[in-house]
C-alpha cells in the first residue's frame, strides 16, 4: 500500500463528516463507505435542519397570502434564488428558474426555446458523452419537427473531439448542448473553447451542469453560456429541486412551457397574461422545501469554499486511480487528463453487477449499470462499470477500504 499523498492544508474531514448523520452508520456490519456521489450527495445537518425548521415554523404556500406564514414562506422561497444567483453568478435573480432537476430544465428549454423555430433540416449538436437527459428529449424534438441531431464523438480517454465539433458547427447547427462533466467517466470538458466556437457561429449553447455544480466554482458569465442546468440532489440539497439558469433576453422571448397557477398575471376564458420572468416558468405551488433546503446546501458548500472542494478531492481521484489500477484484471474506463472525481472500471471476468453486489457486503456502496450514458458503454464496449464516485466528505481510508473490497471480490469470483 503506497503512503496517502498529501492533503490539502486545512482540510478537516473529520470535522465535516460530522456534519452528515447519514455517514454514521453500519451497512452489512461494517461502516458505511458511500462512493455513489455522482448518482446523488448525501445532506448536511445543515440542509436537514433548514428543512425542518420550515415544516415546523414556516409553512405556507407561497406570493398568494397576506398572512405571516405565507409572507415567511415567500421570503424564504424568493430568497433562495437569490443564493443560487450569487453562487452562479448570474445577472439577475430574474434568470433562475427552479425546477425538478437537470431534466426538466433540458426539456423546458427544448420545448419552449427551440421547438418554436426549428425547422425541417435544422440540426442539434452534442456529444457522444452525454446522459440520457440530454439526448433524449432532442431525440424527440426532431421527430417533432424533422430536424437532425448530430453527435460529437470521444476518444478511448473519453475527451471530446474538439477538432471534429468544429467540423459538425455550421449554419443549420440552432443549438449546442454538452456536459460540462461527464456522469459515467468523469470527464471535465472544456466548455469554453466549445462556447467561443458557438458564438462565432451564433449558435445558443445549453450546459448540463450536474456534476460540475458540486464539485468546482461555475460561473455563468464568464462562461458565456445561454442555458445552464443542475440538480440540487447531487450537490447536498432535496431531490426533485433543480435550477434552470438562462439569459434574460432569452427566456423573455421564450413561451410558458406549463400553464397553471403562479404562472399567471390574469385569466378569463378569452385570454390568459403571463407572469414576467421567472415567474413565467413556475407553474403551480413549486417545491418551496426544496428551494429552502437548496439554499442551505449551497450555503454550506460555500461555508467550506469551492476551491478547496475541487483540491481535496481531485487528491481523492489521484489515490483512488493508483490504488485501482494496481487491481489486476481492473481496467478503468474514461482517462481524461482532467476529470472530477469518478473512477469508472471493470473488473476481468466479473460483471460489474456482481462487483457491486459483493462490496455492498463490505459496507461499500458503489454504482452499477450504465449511469444513464448507455451511447458512451456502447462506444467502449461494454455492457456496464462499476463506478466509484466521491465527494469532499470521503477519506482516503475509504479508498482503501473499496480496494480490499474489490480484491475479495476478486477472490471470490476471479
Amino acid at each position: 500500500m503506497s503512503a496517502n499523498p498529501a492533503r490539502p492544508t486545512s482540510f478537516d474531514v473529520a470535522a465535516i463528516r460530522r456534519d452528515f448523520p447519514i455517514l454514521h452508520q453500519s451497512v452489512n456490519g461494517k461502516p458505511l463507505v458511500y462512493l455513489d456521489n455522482a448518482a446523488s450527495s448525501q445532506r448536511p445537518r445543515a440542509v436537514i435542519d433548514a428543512i425542518s425548521r420550515y415544516y415546523e415554523h414556516d409553512h405556507a404556500n407561497v406570493h398568494r397570502g397576506v398572512h405571516v406564514l405565507s409572507q415567511r414562506a415567500t421570503d424564504a422561497y424568493e430568497g433562495a434564488r437569490d443564493v443560487i444567483r450569487r453562487f452562479i453568478n448570474a445577472a439577475d435573480t430574474k434568470e433562475v428558474i427552479f425546477t425538478r432537476g437537470t431534466t426538466e430544465g433540458v426539456n423546458l428549454v427544448a420545448q419552449s426555446f427551440l421547438r418554436p423555430t426549428l425547422q425541417a433540416g435544422d440540426e442539434i449538436l452534442i456529444s457522444a458523452l452525454e446522459h440520457h437527459a440530454n439526448i433524449v428529449p432532442w431525440q424527440l424534438l426532431c421527430e417533432q419537427t424533422g430536424a437532425t441531431l448530430k453527435v460529437v464523438p470521444i476518444d478511448r480517454r473519453g475527451v471530446v473531439d474538439f477538432a471534429a465539433f468544429e467540423t459538425l458547427i455550421g449554419p443549420r447547427t440552432k443549438l449546442l448542448a454538452i456536459a460540462h462533466v461527464s456522469n459515467a467517466l468523469g470527464t471535465i470538458v472544456p466548455v469554453e473553447r466549445f462556447i467561443a466556437v458557438a458564438k462565432r457561429h451564433g449558435v445558443p449553447v445549453l450546459l448540463d451542469g450536474a456534476q460540475a455544480v458540486p464539485h468546482t466554482s461555475v460561473d455563468v458569465q464568464a462562461l458565456g453560456c445561454d442555458f445552464y442546468c443542475f440538480s440540487g440532489h447531487k450537490m447536498l440539497g432535496p431531490t426533485g429541486i433543480g435550477v434552470l439558469y438562462g439569459r434574460k433576453q432569452l427566456l423573455e422571448r421564450m413561451p410558458p412551457w406549463q400553464g397553471g397557477g403562479d404562472m399567471i398575471l390574469s385569466v378569463t376564458f378569452e385570454k390568459t397574461t403571463f407572469n414576467q420572468l421567472p415567474w413565467k416558468f413556475e407553474a403551480g405551488t413549486p417545491d418551496i422545501s426544496g428551494a429552502i433546503g437548496l439554499a442551505a446546501a449551497i450555503s454550506y458548500l460555500e461555508s467550506i469554499g469551492m476551491e478547496r472542494i475541487a483540491a481535496y478531492e481531485h487528491e481523492l481521484l489521484m489515490y483512488a486511480t493508483e490504488r485501482l489500477s494496481r487491481i489486476p484484471g481492473l481496467q478503468i474506463v474514461g482517462t481524461a487528463p482532467e476529470k472530477a472525481a469518478v473512477v469508472s472500471f471493470v473488473l476481468e471476468g466479473i460483471h460489474p453487477h456482481d462487483i457491486g453486489t459483493i462490496v455492498d457486503t463490505e459496507g461499500v456502496a458503489i454504482r452499477t449499470g450504465h449511469h444513464c450514458a448507455m451511447p458512451v458503454m456502447e462506444y467502449f464496449k461494454v455492457p456496464a462499470t462499476a463506478r466509484a464516485s466521491f465527494a469532499f466528505y470521503n477519506t482516503f481510508e475509504e479508498v482503501d477500504r473499496l480496494v480490499a473490497a474489490l480484491e475479495h471480490t476478486r477472490r471470490l469470483l476471479g
